[in-house]
Order: structure tokens, then C-alpha cells, then sequence
């Protein structure tokens, strides 16, 4: 007995001394039964995981939404005001851009969320067992999400504090880095994007690529006024990358009217797979697949559709019966889908831009207005009744015989960009009738990938960086790229100024471009929008040239001073 008893206790004062040995590993707890940093960050599919959660937060600060970021990359801008007139959904500048207001907040939680997983895969990756070239490209992508995710913050709040290692326990001291600084950042992690990434040809759909990490060098270039390298990282993506404008019909209506900017837009035609070879990085939505977002019951995402198109639903003709047959949106041009009106193009993009007088009938465009960006197709422009219980209107143009109810309120029809929508091609659980294609109140989502980057913005920026740098010559050779497969007239070399660009931006990519973040980086918000903005000149003033620093991040922020913006 006594001989067990010693042996137990010998036993026992081993594993005490070796457990003595080893404090630290022993006490390192590494879960089994749920995820976390330690046992997450192990194989190239755990990696993987973790960007595909990245793609999915960008998508998500892209699917233009009603809720809290309010459609404010073009609402309040040059191009876009709240159709309503009311003073939500930055309908006041006062109201909506508040230290404590939704809009500045959620803009800054998703971005630095996106920087803060990219700087734990950085973290992690480098301390893997992976390969040396899974480290590089890994640690590649995840450096161009932080790129883009700084090129956004920076453009809207100025300098912000520069994050760049992982941040595993709560911290209160943080900082605003100058804004010099997080463009060189930026610089630094796109160069090493540009550098390690696949060309786009080596990708899949939607994955990012070298053009898009030289895409990004060129614009934050052009943020640092270092316009020869923005030319150099441009021209990488024109010329050097294997892309090209599109200029003949393809994809999934080119045997219907239509043309090749129309094309551009339909459903399954943003991808390369398509022929497209324009696209550089496309947000990919998918139809009733777990994590893609879309759904043939309606969508919550992606809702520029909804928030653009007019409410034509609401519409009567001017005998006081409904406009619409079936008193229904429709998955047709006329309608424009199933729109809440939200959002209304300004004047100055449906009327100005194209040399067009709103007071006149716009429908039978002059016949030097070749531009098909705003042929029929690509801009709805007139409104024709549907409902065949009105004999006296069926047939006839909205403007011809206007309803009051269109003259009281606006927002039930303007002219809008066709892009926003998908006519004949709404998917058939939200079409209620299908020969008369009637869509149900569900319908509102835009059912197709949306592009974040297009080939003729990266041509506008070489033309801005030719611009800055006195070559009028080549900055107009570079837009009349895209004007002369738009069939519009050459623009000259003493026509080119950056109004000009912002002009054909707007004209080419209205609800594509981040707006805002386009006026800020160039100097041009309050200007514009006091200029070209009828609801929100009166209300906006020059700070709110940057959004506020969020009043919650500052009161969190104990050990340190955020500095707030001047001016909120």
C-alpha cells in the first residue's frame, strides 16, 4: 500500500515538474470546439475563407441600400438628390452629416472592419507554414482590400488613423494619421498588390488582379499629384493588362435592339466569360445560392433598382385611374422595374451633360446628339400609359397628357439611367404575371453583378494625370477613346478641364463610380453640388467637404484625442 502510494506521488511530481517546464505552452489554451485566430489561420483554405469574407464585406459597403448608408455616394453630390425633397437620405447636409448621424458612422465601422480582418490575415500569413508564393499572394490581396478600404476613408473623412498590425486586445489610443501619410500606405500596399497579384486572365470572375491594384495606384497618384506615375500605373492597365472597350454587341440580349453600352448592363454580361472585356473587378451577386445575396423572393441588397427608378406604380393618368396596367411595376423599359424613388439624377446629369433643354420635348433628341449613352435605350426618358381601362391614355406619352399627381410629386416619374434595371430579365419569383410581365411589390433588386471597376475609368484617370501635367493633346486623345465608342462628337484638346472629366465620368458612369469619394479627391463637392444640386445647394456648407469623425469612435477613444473634422 504504502509502495502505491509512492509511486502515485513520484508520478505526480513528474508531471508537476514538467508541466513546471513548460508553463507557457501549458497554459496556452488552443480551442478545438470553435473558431478563432489560432486555429483559423492554418491551411491555404483557411486563408482563403478569410478573403472570401472580405469580398463579401466590400459587396456589402456596394449593395445600395435604404438603410444606413442612405445611397450617400451619389445622393447630395452633383448627380443625384433625394427624389422625396424631404430631409432624410442626406436631403439636408445640417441634418444628415452629424457626428452622431448613421451615415459618417457606418461608412467608418465597415471600412475599418475590412483593415481590421486584412490585417489579421497579413498578421497571420506571415507566420504560416505556407509556401513562400502562397504567402505573397495571400498577403498581395489582402494588402489591395486595405488599400482600397484606406483610399475610401481617407477620401471621405481626410487623415484617420493608420492601422497595419492586427489588433488581438481593446485599445483607446488611436490617432489621425495626415492624410500624406495613408496615401502612402496606400501606395505601399497597392505597389506590393501590382507586383504579386495574378494578371486578370489568371482569375477567376469578381477575384482581384494586377489592373486592379494598378487602378488604384493610378487614382491615389493623382490624390499625391504625382501625375507621372498615375500615367505609368494607368497605362499598365490599358495597355499591358489584355483589356479593351467594348465596341460590337455581345451577350445575353445582343441579338435584341439595343446597343453595345446597353450590353454593358444586362444580365450576365459584367464578366469576362461573357466576352466583356472591359470589366477589371466585378462585385458578384448570385440567384438563390447561400451567400450570393439575390434571391428569386426579393432582395434586401443590391437595391438600385428600388432606389432609383420612379414609382411609376403610384402614377394615374389624368382621368384619375392607374397609370400602369394592372396597377403593377413591370419588368420592361417604360417601368424601370419596381422603383421606390429615392434617388432622382439631377438636371444637371439627365439635361446638361448631353446639351439638352429641359424645357423641351427630349423624347425626338436633336439630330447632333449622337451619343448613345443617352439614346432610349440607356436613358428612359418618356413614360408611356399601360392600363387599357383608360382608352383616352393608353398608349400616350406621360409628358403629353401629364397626371397631376405626377405634377404635384416628382419623385412618381423622372428620367432615369437604364442601367439600374433589368427589363425582361427579372428573375420568375418576383414577375407576378408573366405575359403581361407584371412584377410583384418583392421585385426592386438589381438582378446582376455589379461593376467596381470599369476599363474607361481607368482611361479617365490617365486623362485627368495628362491633364494636371499640361498635355491637353493627349488628356483629350484618351477621352475621345471612349466618346468615339459612345458615337459621340471628339472632344477637343481646349475643351479638356477637370469639369470636363467629371462631365464624362458622369456620362458614362453614373451608379457605378463612388461619386463622392470621386468630388472629394478632386477638390470638387461643395462646388458642384452648389452648383448643379437644387435640394442640397442651399444646405450644404465647405467642411462638409469631409464627413464627421463619429462621435462614438472619439467618446471610445479615452487614451488618446481623435480630432474631430472643423467645422461638426
Amino acid at each position: 500500500m504504502k509502495a502505491n502510494k509512492f509511486i502515485i506521488a513520484l508520478l505526480a511530481g513528474v508531471m508537476l515538474s514538467q508541466a513546471g517546464c513548460k508553463e507557457e505552452e501549458f497554459l496556452n489554451e488552443v480551442p478545438l470546439d470553435f473558431y478563432s485566430p489560432e486555429n483559423s489561420f492554418i491551411t491555404e483554405g483557411n486563408f482563403n475563407a478569410a478573403l472570401t469574407d472580405l469580398y463579401a464585406r466590400v459587396r456589402a459597403t456596394q449593395s445600395v441600400d435604404p438603410g444606413a448608408n442612405q445611397y450617400s455616394e451619389v445622393l447630395g453630390t452633383d448627380i443625384a438628390f433625394n427624389a422625396r425633397l424631404d430631409q432624410s437620405r442626406l436631403g439636408n447636409y445640417t441634418v444628415s452629416l452629424t457626428p452622431q448621424g448613421d451615415i459618417p458612422q457606418q461608412h467608418w465601422i465597415r471600412w475599418y472592419k475590412i483593415i481590421s480582418n486584412a490585417n489579421t490575415i497579413i498578421a497571420r500569413v506571415g507566420t504560416s507554414q505556407l509556401t513562400e508564393a502562397q504567402k505573397k499572394l495571400i498577403g498581395a490581396e489582402a494588402k489591395l482590400f486595405r488599400a482600397y478600404a484606406y483610399f475610401k476613408l481617407v477620401h471621405l473623412y481626410g487623415g484617420v488613423p493608420l492601422i497595419l498590425n492586427e489588433v488581438s486586445s481593446p485599445q483607446s489610443n488611436f490617432t489621425r494619421a495626415t492624410k500624406e501619410q495613408v496615401l502612402q500606405q496606400i501606395v505601399a500596399d497597392a505597389s506590393d498588390a501590382a507586383a504579386n497579384l495574378p494578371a486578370i486572365n489568371a482569375v477567376k470572375d469578381g477575384k482581384l488582379s494586377k489592373p486592379v491594384a494598378n487602378h488604384v495606384l493610378a487614382e491615389t497618384y493623382l490624390s499625391l499629384k504625382d501625375y507621372d506615375k498615375a500615367i505609368a500605373a494607368a497605362t499598365e492597365v490599358i495597355e499591358n493588362s489584355n483589356l479593351k472597350l467594348m465596341t460590337e454587341r455581345f451577350g445575353s440580349l445582343r441579338s435584341q435592339p439595343g446597343d453595345v453600352f446597353y450590353d454593358l448592363f444586362r444580365v450576365g454580361n459584367q464578366n469576362r466569360k461573357s466576352g466583356n472585356m472591359e470589366s477589371i473587378w466585378v462585385i458578384q451577386y448570385e440567384l438563390d445560392v447561400i451567400g450570393g445575396v439575390l434571391t428569386s423572393s426579393g432582395s434586401s441588397m443590391n437595391n438600385l433598382e428600388r432606389g432609383v427608378a420612379p414609382a411609376v406604380f403610384s402614377l394615374v393618368d389624368p382621368g384619375g385611374k392607374a397609370a400602369m396596367l394592372d396597377n403593377a411595376s413591370a419588368s420592361t423599359l417604360n417601368s424601370g422595374g419596381r422603383g421606390v424613388s429615392f434617388v432622382r439624377p439631377s438636371d444637371y446629369w439627365t439635361y446638361d451633360i448631353w446639351g439638352l433643354d429641359p424645357k423641351k420635348d427630349n423624347r425626338k433628341l436633336d439630330a447632333s446628339v449622337t451619343d448613345i449613352r443617352t439614346s432610349p435605350f440607356n436613358i428612359v426618358r418618356d413614360f408611356v400609359y399601360t392600363n387599357p381601362a383608360s382608352p383616352n391614355y393608353v398608349g400616350k406619352s406621360l409628358i403629353d397628357f401629364p397626371a397631376p399627381n405626377w405634377i404635384a410629386a416628382s419623385w412618381r416619374w423622372y428620367p432615369f439611367p437604364s442601367k439600374i434595371t433589368t427589363p425582361g430579365q427579372h428573375p420568375a419569383g418576383v414577375v407576378q404575371d408573366a405575359a403581361k410581365q407584371t412584377l410583384k411589390a418583392s421585385a426592386g433588386a438589381t438582378f446582376r453583378d455589379m461593376y467596381m471597376i470599369r476599363l474607361p475609368e481607368t482611361i479617365l484617370l490617365r486623362a485627368e494625370a495628362y491633364l494636371m501635367k499640361g498635355n491637353t493633346a493627349q488628356a483629350a486623345a484618351d477621352i475621345n477613346l471612349i466618346r468615339n465608342r459612345a458615337k459621340a462628337k471628339p472632344v477637343t484638346p481646349a475643351e479638356v478641364t477637370l469639369d470636363y472629366i467629371l462631365d464624362e465620368r458622369a456620362r458614362e458612369l453614373i451608379f457605378e463610380e463612388d461619386r463622392r469619394v470621386t468630388l472629394s479627391r478632386m477638390g470638387k463637392l461643395v462646388e458642384r453640388v452648389k452648383k448643379y444640386n437644387p435640394l442640397n445647394a442651399p444646405n450644404i456648407q465647405d467642411f462638409h467637404a469631409l464627413f464627421p469623425i463619429p462621435f462614438s469612435e472619439i467618446e471610445a477613444n479615452k487614451d488618446a484625442k481623435l480630432e474631430q473634422n472643423p467645422g461638426y
